[in-house]
């Protein structure tokens, strides 16, 4: 029974947030959600990786090991995305792959994690969400727009966030208090905000092609975790981390991808990104509840 407790702990604050955004979306479908984003890119993403890496208790070897452990995961989930859009005969492969390869770590998985196992959950989340970041303003637009932009990078604040709090790991650096402080405070709020502008995202976003849709997400629902069971067994992995790995992997498709699709991708494409989110979302709040359930039971 206590387990079922710690999961319904876990899960009601995230799944009750983001209620609130669907319900202001619905309610307000003019709200302007530019604040979160701009907030959430320059402000609330890179002070949320600073404070999570550098404040939680996490070493520099578990950061290293555990962003090398996910950039496999994401390799695995290119070739799964790779495969899925072949058999569904999709005619712009490149375009329509990142949803199927960057899940949604920041938004909704850090946030679980963080409930799920603490501090140090947080951190091991934090070190595997800065890789997803990354990944969004580089491998992202590159596959969204057919060609790499260096201006993206060097524009990118989360970008010089990983870099600072890889450095302040590495050296063993411990950070003013103020800085804990203020960067916790402001995690906080980015979560927060992040999860209900998910919500409000749910309302927007809508559903081109249903069919297609439901087989990229069970690409991304059902494999995912499945990728994430291999790389435990792999690498013997164990404890909390090992969880936070599962958990991760388990992630619906990230909103962050709809939003550079709709910069750089045709509109066809858009809708078809679009349409995986909404549907991968839809099916986590069934299979999430599922894999936080095994992660908290195997991987205490």
């Amino acid at each position: 029974m206590e387990i079922y407790i710690k999961l319904f702990e876990v899960l009601f604050p995230v799944f009750f947030v983001v209620g609130i955004g669907y319900y202001l979306g619905r309610n307000s479908p003019k709200i302007d959600t530019t604040f979160i984003t701009n907030f959430a890119a320059n402000i609330g993403t890179p002070s949320m990786i600073i404070y999570a890496v550098t404040s939680t208790g996490i070493t520099f070897n578990i950061f290293a090991n555990y962003f090398w452990y996910y950039l496999l995961a994401i390799i695995l989930f290119s070739i799964v995305g790779i495969i899925t859009l072949y058999i569904l005969k999709t005619k712009d492969i490149i375009r329509e792959l990142p949803p199927l390869i960057l899940p949604n770590t920041g938004n909704m998985g850090l946030p679980i994690c963080l409930f799920a196992y603490g501090s140090q959950g947080l951190g091991v989340s934090a070190a595997i969400s800065s890789l997803i970041i990354l990944f969004h303003f580089t491998l992202g637009v590159f596959l969204a727009d057919r060609k790499f932009n260096f201006k993206v990078i060097a524009k990118n604040p989360p970008f010089y966030a990983i870099i600072f709090s890889a450095i302040i790991l590495f050296y063993e650096i411990k950070l003013p208090t103020f800085v804990i402080n203020t960067t916790e405070w402001l995690m906080y709020a980015t979560i927060f905000l992040i999860l209900m502008s998910l919500g409000i995202a749910l309302t927007r976003l809508k559903v081109f092609s249903l069919n297609k849709a439901i087989f990229s997400s069970i690409s991304r629902m059902i494999i995912g975790p499945i990728i994430g069971f291999s790389l435990i067994y792999l690498f013997n992995l164990r404890g909390f981390a090992a969880g936070v790995l599962l958990i991760q992997c388990s992630m619906p498709s990230a909103v962050l991808n709809y939003l550079v699709a709709s910069i750089y991708s045709p509109k066809k494409i858009v809708d078809s990104v679009a349409s995986t989110i909404v549907v991968s979302t839809l099916m986590s709040f069934i299979t999430v509840p599922v894999i936080v359930f095994i992660a908290l039971k195997y991987f205490s």
